[in-house]
């Protein structure tokens, strides 16, 4: 069925003039906090010796997910708040869906990755060096960026295979699969099927997989020393709260049947916009590393 439809209109997080004001300032509050936050992430540990682990090297690329994940929504959102007019053309739509799941996956398995270096740094500590080398952790995170891009040509040859001849306007702030489906000129059945293979079942194991490093980190945690248990504590308790925040609200939008609710705006912002935001102060505020090398970075540089 040929496509008809050239662009797209964004109904937006509301409608009414002085909401969307006040939604402009707060996201780009937000958005501008999200892109210092993983820029001064990524200069401490690249500055700084002493981060040169394994676990730190992930959380490079991890801030470098989240600060690329955030610039391809949040954006458009903040523009959008301030114009007569919240139009994104097919073209746009289309590089925002594919930019969009290919930093969301690349996000999701730097995650599972380092639950992994965590769970053998604590589990298997005499074996951790010669796991954790530096051509593991390079080998692991070229298989990140293969899966990633595996994972968002299947979501844009979904899109692209959705003949639109009618509506176009989405009910949305950024351009997704579930919203699409909507406008969609066709029985959509198979497509919805697809999209909870590829991403729903995803999100599912991705969660699964961490939560049970986690409960096995923190069983073998039993026979460490106080101090040991405290700083392990530490570290797991920051990922954990990463991995609820992010996951929870993609579990909901992704691993349900087809109904699409009014909240789903709403939720959606916490993972594509209040995930990269909190990822930071996470990580730094609860790491005492961090807090140590920004220290010295900072009596560095006022020196």
């Amino acid at each position: 069925m040929k496509n008809n439809v050239t662009e797209f209109i964004f109904l937006g997080l509301t409608q009414d003039p002085v909401k969307k004001k006040i939604v402009f300032v707060v996201f780009l509050v937000f958005y501008m906090a999200t892109m210092l936050g993983n820029l001064l992430i990524i200069l401490i540990i690249k500055s700084s010796p002493t981060l040169g682990t394994p676990m730190y090297f992930f959380l490079t690329y991890l801030s470098f997910a989240d600060f690329c994940f955030s610039s391809t929504t949040a954006p458009k959102l903040i523009v959008d708040n301030i114009s007569n007019k919240q139009v994104i053309s097919f073209n746009e739509c289309m590089t925002q869906l594919v930019g969009m799941h290919f930093f969301g996956c690349m996000e999701i398995l730097i995650l599972v990755l380092m639950a992994f270096d965590r769970y053998v740094a604590i589990c298997k500590p005499l074996h951790y060096p010669i796991i954790m080398n530096q051509k593991m952790c390079r080998n692991l995170m070229i298989l990140v960026l293969i899966l990633s891009l595996l994972h968002s040509i299947t979501q844009i040859m979904i899109a692209l295979n959705l003949p639109f001849c009618g509506p176009n306007v989405i009910d949305h702030y950024f351009c997704d699969l579930q919203p699409l489906l909507k406008l969609a000129c066709v029985d959509t059945y198979v497509f919805k099927l697809l999209v909870l293979f590829n991403s729903g079942i995803e999100c599912v194991l991705s969660f699964s997989v961490l939560m049970t490093s986690y409960i096995l980190i923190l069983y073998s945690l039993r026979n460490h020393s106080a101090e040991g248990k405290r700083k392990a504590l530490s570290t797991c308790t920051s990922h954990i709260i990463v991995v609820i925040i992010f996951f929870v609200p993609c579990i909901f939008i992704y691993v349900r049947p087809p109904i699409n609710y009014p909240v789903d705006k709403m939720v959606s912002v916490f993972y594509t916009i209040g995930t990269p935001l909190l990822n930071p102060l996470i990580y730094t505020l609860r790491n005492a590393e961090v807090k140590t090398a920004m220290e010295k970075l900072w009596s560095k540089k006022a020196s």
